[in-house]
């Protein structure tokens, strides 16, 4: 279990300003949030309590790396994060926001560096190696990250495995064959398909952490867990799974992903790629994410997606739950909120903050259909006679 090191506050921040700039800003960030119905010093859930003036400047240059930093270091608080940014998000708050050198800055560094590429495993180091106690605090029993399938399950646990399952009926998964699993976290989806379907798997992983643990809970079974980037991956297998991996690729490197698994897959194989997706076509994250959270992150659209797979396989199905990963994420935050007197030893009060406004401000822009939850199945030439989409 390794020790969260504190997170520095940022130096760069200026310090507060007074006199007609700092009304100016105070000004206009409250008309921004009075178009989203949230009132400074209101007493709803989701109004916004601002402890230090220097809220309104941070927050108009920066913005949401502003907005996430200053509620980071405490500047300001609402009750109910996760309604606060969906009003945010519901009046278009960000577009309204005329400078953002947070925003500036990161389109610059990712039109000038494919990240991706050439920091394959900073998201291992910076998110999936924070301590697995973590983790197993806030994650369903097998420990699954990412999102549950909540048609016909009231808990976790059982949105969880509804959720592989589905994978695995997608996948047309039968006894002996080989599975490989693109970035396979702590190995539960291919333990459950080894248990359940009869498979033998190979997981590789960007994450020194998962890779141990997924080694020490798939012992037993057929499987062989790796620390290996996807491009250096070799075999051929019968079929393919990437569960909320492809969020860590890139744009600039979508095409080499999917021409990878296209030789790794055997011709009558199939590819189940679960992912989150953008509504618009970007080539960069969001600051704040990529700073904290998931550095050099960002989601697909599906314009990108498509032409990625363009030549390289037939779309089989194409399936959007997205809604069920608000109340996934929901359910993370409040686990993490119960464990919080066990983990807080281990983690300062500043990581406290930033994981609870990662939670709740991803459950907002899930709630606000901003972004959505997609499984999509491939094949390499066509299943004859069609596939039957499962649901």
């Amino acid at each position: 279990m390794n020790q969260h090191r504190p997170i520095a506050a940022d130096s760069t921040v200026p310090p507060p300003t007074t006199g007609t700039m700092a009304s100016k800003s105070e000004q206009t960030v409250k008309k921004l949030l009075a178009d989203a119905d949230i009132i400074v010093g209101g007493t709803r859930p989701w109004d916004v309590q601002v402890h230090d003036p220097r809220t309104y400047d941070r927050v108009l240059s920066h913005g949401t790396l502003g907005l996430g930093e200053s509620y980071m270091d405490g500047w300001w608080d609402a009750k109910a994060v996760d309604e606060f940014i969906y009003r945010l998000l519901q009046a278009d708050v960000q577009s309204k926001v005329k400078i953002d050198f947070g925003l500036w800055s990161l389109l610059l560094k990712s039109k000038l560096v494919n990240f991706q590429r050439w920091q394959k495993f900073a998201v291992g180091r910076k998110h999936y190696d924070i301590g697995n106690d973590l983790y197993r605090a806030m994650l369903d029993k097998r420990m699954i990250y990412s999102c549950g399938y909540w048609r016909e399950a009231k808990t976790l646990d059982a949105a969880q495995e509804a959720k592989l399952d589905l994978i695995c009926r997608k996948a047309m998964l039968a006894p002996g064959q080989s599975v490989l699993d693109i970035g396979s976290g702590w190995g539960g989806f291919l333990k459950y398909a080894a248990e359940n379907y009869g498979i033998n798997g190979t997981g590789i992983t960007v994450s020194e952490q998962q890779l141990a643990l997924s080694r020490e809970l798939g012992a037993g079974l057929l499987l062989d867990f790796h620390l290996r980037d996807y491009r250096k991956q070799t075999g051929r297998f019968d079929r393919i799974v990437s569960i909320g991996m492809f969020e860590h690729v890139g744009v600039r490197n979508y095409r080499t992903f999917m021409k990878k698994a296209r030789n790794l897959l055997a011709d009558d194989g199939l590819f189940v790629l679960h992912t989150i997706g953008g509504n618009h076509s970007v080539s960069h994250g969001d600051p704040w994410s990529n700073k904290y959270i998931f550095p050099h992150g960002m989601l697909p659209s599906p314009q990108q997606l498509t032409r990625a797979t363009e030549g390289l396989f037939i779309i089989e199905d194409w399936h959007n739950f997205g809604a069920d990963y608000d109340r996934t994420l929901m359910t993370w935050w409040n686990n993490f909120e119960f464990a919080w007197p066990k983990l807080k030893p281990h983690y300062d009060e500043r990581f406290y903050r930033m994981w609870r406004y990662y939670l709740l401000s991803f459950a907002a822009t899930f709630r606000a259909r901003k972004i959505q939850l997609w499984q999509v199945v491939l094949s390499k030439n066509g299943i004859k006679g069609g596939y039957r989409s499962i649901r």
